[in-house]
């Protein structure tokens, strides 16, 4: 008699199962880029107060050497502190990747985690990378599973994000399948994080992603050493979707395993912001281009939006800092009509200005039915523009920048790298040519190494 295996069983077959010679070498070449990608997001977070905050804890908390990169600081320390201060620091500039289905950023918990125990182990290029595919198809296809009630009170990132973290680790620890579903109920049962600290421009974003990282590593570890954890922690009576969802569907945890590449519909975020933003962002551009307009020019922008984007964008209205801004629509919209683009300079200079601030009140949100009904699966972007001069204009954008069938080439992923690592002052062009040289290739590496030199 067969016996039927549980979705959550199944998923984690697949996570412990699969080799670095099951992927597309499409899928492989996308790896890549999105972990180039992530490295100039970690290195964006270099001298910012909450990463800086999390790396002293680390510190204080941690080895004081070990075989694991801590970026921002040029530190050594174990894989868990390793992995929780890269984590914190790849999501805060808001450059990181992003899945539009599961709305879910993977890169900024499944490579944290990969490059802190790929370091510790002495494994391949391919390996690590075989590991952040397991974290990816996992951790977008619990994002799905989990649906839109979950992404109303919950960061996916934080919650979904726990299981890629554990898929990753558990991957690189070699975890058989039974083990492998331990983890995954050890993680589970860690998941968290709350949108409620927008509200109050709170640090709390840094915090998810660094303990959805730690989290899910210390899981697959303490399966490897026999620990159990909930077998049915996804679909289960007093489980997760239980707990964190109205309309979670169990089918979405195993859709297409090992066939549909959840990672290769992965997208790029072009704006410094929240990708929320992004499809507005780039509808309003598309209309200030095509009639030559200025900032000045626009009465009012009424963006047509998904609830998703209400919920998650509409309690910030008066942003009191540079990362509670880039959750206002209107600062966004404002700053890609005054320059071009919404990108880290600009919210670092203009954020608070009084002209950025001007449009920003002119700008409102709208649920539309079409962008609704489309959403999580495609983020259109529809604007309506009322000029001063009386004319009434319309923006229409299906395909936000950065999305696969709109993606960035390699040239625009390392020059976005630079620019970000610039920016930050985390490290040189000579150091980031270097180390961007060695993740383009990272499937030819024998056995990954650090990436960056000891600080100046």
């Amino acid at each position: 008699m067969t016996t039927l295996r549980s979705p959550t069983e199944t998923l984690a077959r697949f996570a412990a199962g699969l080799r670095f010679g099951d992927l597309p070498a499409p899928v492989v070449r996308r790896a890549e880029d999105l972990l180039v990608d992530w490295f100039g997001s970690a290195i964006a977070g270099h001298g910012a107060r909450p990463v800086e905050t999390i790396a002293a804890f680390a510190r204080e908390m941690g080895p004081a050497t070990g075989p694991s990169e801590e970026l921002v600081g040029r530190t050594r320390s174990s894989p868990y502190f390793a992995a929780l201060v890269n984590a914190a620091a790849s999501h805060v500039a808001e450059q990181d990747d992003v899945h539009n289905g599961s709305v879910f950023h993977p890169a900024t918990v499944v490579f944290p985690v990969a490059l802190a125990l790929a370091q510790a182990l002495g494994s391949s290029g391919e390996r690590l990378l075989a590991a952040a595919a397991a974290g990816y198809e996992v951790g977008i296809r619990v994002g799905e599973f989990l649906g839109r009630s979950h992404y109303k009170v919950f960061h996916t990132t934080g919650t979904a994000g726990t299981l890629a973290a554990a898929a990753t680790a558990g991957h690189l620890l070699g975890l058989d399948a039974a083990r492998m579903q331990h983890a995954f109920g050890s993680a589970g049962t860690q998941a968290a994080g709350l949108w409620e600290f927008l509200r109050t421009a709170a640090d709390s974003k840094q915090l998810h992603t660094a303990h959805a990282a730690a989290a899910g590593l210390m899981a697959a570890t303490l399966a490897r050493d026999g620990f159990t954890g909930a077998q049915q922690i996804l679909e289960g009576p007093q489980g997760m979707a239980a707990a964190m969802s109205h309309d979670a569907d169990p089918r979405r945890l195993v859709d297409g395993l090992g066939t549909r590449w959840a990672l290769a519909e992965t997208s790029f975020k072009f704006h410094a912001s929240c990708r929320h933003t992004h499809p507005a962002a780039d509808a309003l551009l598309q209309v200030v281009r095509a009639h030559g307009l200025r900032a000045e020019d626009l009465e009012q922008v009424t963006t047509h939006v998904h609830q998703g984007a209400i919920d998650v964008l509409g309690p910030v209205v008066d942003p009191a800092t540079v990362h509670q801004s880039k959750f206002s629509m209107g600062t966004v919209l404002a700053l890609a009509a005054r320059f071009g683009q919404a990108g880290l300079a600009e919210f670092e200079a203009h954020f608070s200005d009084a002209e950025t601030q001007a449009l920003r009140d002119r700008v409102r949100m709208e649920l539309d039915a079409e962008v609704d009904a489309a959403y999580p699966k495609r983020w259109i972007g529809k604007v309506t523009v009322r000029t001063r001069d009386g004319r009434v204009l319309q923006g229409r954008v299906d395909e936000p920048k950065g999305d696969p069938g709109n993606t960035l080439s390699r040239e625009e992923i390392g020059a976005k790298a630079l620019r970000l690592a610039a920016f930050s002052g985390g490290a040189s062009e000579a150091e980031m040519q270097a180390a961007l040289e060695r993740l383009w290739h990272v499937a030819r590496v024998p056995a990954v190494g650090m990436l960056l030199g000891p600080g100046p």
